[in-house]
């Protein structure tokens, strides 16, 4: 077995979770508390459960080394690039990030919703909001994003593209409304959740799943701001350009 460093042999598994709530969903994968077990040591959690030590410490260090990614000038990246990016980016992390949220904030709904009925109205409202993001990336994945290459693709080439839907501007309307939509459920979940604020004397999982709601919204405007300020618009304007 490898040498725990000092500072994770001194750290119960509740406090490695205060300290990082990512490493929540390792532990739930691995089915080791964190919650109302989570005062003992990763290395006793670790003989409780059958679980190798080196497996999961590796894991967890990927998790403390990764970094938060600078700003970008994305307005001079390439359209299919920046398409390429938010596809990789921010729905794949949308798609991970939805079961991963539903499991905390459906478990939060399923032990306190009798009492406290804010967080049942939370959980149904993620619900819905993630199922209404998988069809909308669906659509942009599917429709309106290779379409969005097509263009690109005509212009260096010193082609014309016709678009079975008539104007970008079409698909690109809805995709609007539904961010629209998904601004206004957040914004929602946000009040519900006094700024991702968990009650007093909330449980581990309470905590961990009001921080992943937050790292969710932060993420999902950027993914939004993205598209609104800066692909939609430079694509409606590549759009023009190549039908004069």
């Amino acid at each position: 077995m490898e040498k725990i460093a000092p500072k994770e042999k001194n750290l119960t598994v509740g406090r490695m979770v205060a300290e990082n709530y990512k490493k929540a969903a390792i532990f739930k994968q691995y089915g080791i508390d964190f919650c109302c077990g989570g005062g003992i040591s990763l290395e006793e959690a670790c003989k409780l459960k059958n679980v190798d030590i080196n497996e999961i410490q590796n894991i967890l260090k990927e998790i403390d080394e990764e970094k938060t990614p600078v700003d970008e000038n994305y307005e001079s990246w390439e359209l299919d690039e920046l398409v390429d990016y938010i596809v990789d980016v921010h729905h794949s992390y949308v798609k991970k990030a939805n079961s991963t949220v539903k499991e905390f904030v459906n478990r939060v709904k399923l032990v306190h919703g009798m009492n406290k009925p804010n967080v049942s109205e939370i959980s149904d409202r993620f619900d819905a909001l993630a199922s209404e993001l998988e069809h909308h990336m669906h659509k942009e994945e599917m429709i309106l994003f290779p379409y969005i290459k097509e263009l690109v693709k005509a212009k260096r080439e010193n082609k014309t593209v016709s678009a079975p839907f008539g104007s970008i501007q079409n698909p690109i309307a809805m995709m609007l409304h539904e961010h629209d939509d998904a601004g206004n459920e957040l914004e929602m979940i946000q009040k519900l959740t006094e700024d991702y604020t968990p009650p007093k004397g909330a449980c581990s999982t309470h905590q961990v799943s009001y921080k992943q709601l937050e790292e969710y919204a932060n993420d999902l405007m950027r993914h939004i701001h993205l598209e609104n300020n800066i692909l939609f618009p430079r694509i409606l304007e590549l759009e023009k350009s190549l039908n004069a």
